[in-house]
């Protein structure tokens, strides 16, 4: 799946929702996770820190100052490598015992904590970790410092960072992951719903969606839209038997009743006002047997039966015969045909649609522009299209009126007068469809241009 489309996939955009909601959810948990551990760590050092303070007391009131150096070089020496830090100092802070050598130099917070660094070399290199202490004054102007080297607490809460950062990472990396895989998958069925509606809305009706058969929502959904579909195709079906059975009856006794106008006008003296009255008569009946000869026409394009015959031509040769075609005639209408066509355009279509599609702008053109007028018939190229261009300098189409010139009998008041039964675009617009083709109506300042883009095939 391209990324483009799987980044403007609905499913994809609330996968990422659900899974950044996730990862808030994660990234609290572990925050508190962290503050409930690193808080207890603390908590625990500072409790060791006050039972000594207190242990130190005690012996300094027992047993008085000596006493107190006692303990403090009994506990340095048992325990040399141990993180707790010792110091007396006199009141002018010179050191009398401890396992650091001066008084640090910061303010003691409200409730007697100090938080420094010690300075030190070990075999390697320099040394400098963090430490927190409490500060007690004794009789005598003595100060007393007890507290612990935190560097191994900073340094097991930094590992429980890192550790809690790699987890919330992996989580939004998986969650990344599943929400990308599961997005594949439903667009994967959306697309095939789309392909195969596609495919439908060009003229094949008896196309329908596919199952996987796992029964779940989207097999649901699918078996609706082609019961849907199914009951669709029927109605279409029953209206298209209708039509085409009106059609067809109807052709036929126009038929003969154009054959017997014709009897009865050959029957007649020429010259004669019923002679006259006769070719009228005629001349109407060929117009309505033009008419249904087009409504066949029309229904026979939609319903996708010539897609069958689709080949591959030559639209640049298929332009210049349908303009050899009607040169004389735009000509005989007072016009002047301009021709400019690209050679060797190919494309895959149907000849006589297009050919007929072609003919029919043109016809329009010639039957709505003004004498002297200029039409021009224009072939060309352009990204991977084939782009046909019929324009004229006549009165035009109103914009507003652009879609709905293509509808069936369609005529504008403008129009009435002249001969048509209001078919011919909309047959063109039929080639477009089975096509897959675009049409579309522009306003020329003046005139009407209209163009029609189908895909070009390459020659190679």
């Amino acid at each position: 799946m391209p990324k483009s489309s799987l980044l403007r996939s609905s499913t994809f955009r609330l996968a990422l929702l659900y899974m950044a909601l996730f990862g808030a959810s994660v990234l609290v948990l572990l925050i508190f996770i962290y503050w409930s551990t690193a808080a207890t760590m603390a908590r625990q050092a500072d409790a060791t820190i006050e039972a000594e303070v207190k242990g130190l007391q005690e012996r300094y009131r027992l047993t008085g100052l000596s006493g107190l150096r006692n303990s403090i070089t009994e506990r340095i020496s048992r325990r040399p490598a141990d993180s707790s830090i010792y110091l007396l100092v006199d009141r002018n802070f010179f050191p009398l015992v401890g396992n650091i050598d001066q008084w640090p130099g910061v303010e003691v917070d409200q409730e007697g904590w100090l938080d420094f660094r010690l300075e030190g070399v070990s075999k390697d290199e320099s040394l400098s970790h963090r430490a927190r202490a409490r500060r007690f004054q004794l009789r005598g102007g003595f100060y007393l410092l007890v507290g612990r080297d935190i560097h191994e607490l900073e340094e097991t809460q930094r590992l429980i960072v890192r550790t809690l950062g790699w987890g919330l990472a992996i989580t939004l990396v998986l969650a990344l992951a599943g929400g990308s895989l599961m997005t594949r998958s439903m667009v994967r069925r959306i697309e095939t719903i789309n392909d195969t509606s596609g495919e439908i809305m060009s003229g094949d009706l008896a196309r329908r969606i596919p199952t996987d058969g796992s029964g779940d929502d989207f097999d649901q959904l699918t078996e609706r839209l082609n019961s849907m579909l199914d009951r669709i195709q029927a109605s279409m079906d029953d209206v298209r038997r209708v039509s085409d059975n009106i059609a067809h009856d109807l052709r036929t006794p126009l038929a003969r009743l154009r054959n017997k106008l014709e009897q009865m006008k050959n029957a007649l003296a020429e010259g004669g006002p019923e002679r006259t009255l006769a070719e009228e008569a005629v001349a109407e009946a060929d117009a309505l047997l033009a008419t249904f000869k087009s409504l066949l026409r029309i229904a026979r394009v939609e319903s996708g039966e010539r897609r069958a015959g689709f080949a591959q031509l030559d639209m640049s040769r298929l332009l210049q015969d349908v303009a050899e075609l009607y040169e004389p005639v735009i000509e005989e209408c007072g016009h002047k045909l301009s021709i400019d066509i690209e050679p060797s355009v190919q494309v895959n279509g149907d000849r006589d649609l297009l050919f007929q599609a072609i003919a029919n702008l043109l016809d329009n053109a010639a039957k709505y522009t003004p004498p002297s007028g200029l039409i021009e018939l224009k072939l060309h190229c352009k990204s991977g299209q084939a782009q046909i261009g019929v324009t004229d300098n006549g009165p035009g189409i109103p914009e507003s009126l652009h879609d709905t010139v293509l509808q069936r009998f369609f005529r504008m008041e403008e129009s009435r007068t002249t001969p048509g039964n209001g078919l011919g675009l909309s047959l063109v617009a039929a080639v477009a469809q089975i096509h897959d083709a675009e049409l579309r109506l522009q306003d020329n300042g003046p005139g009407l241009r209209a163009i029609l883009r189908l895909p070009a095939v390459s020659s190679e």
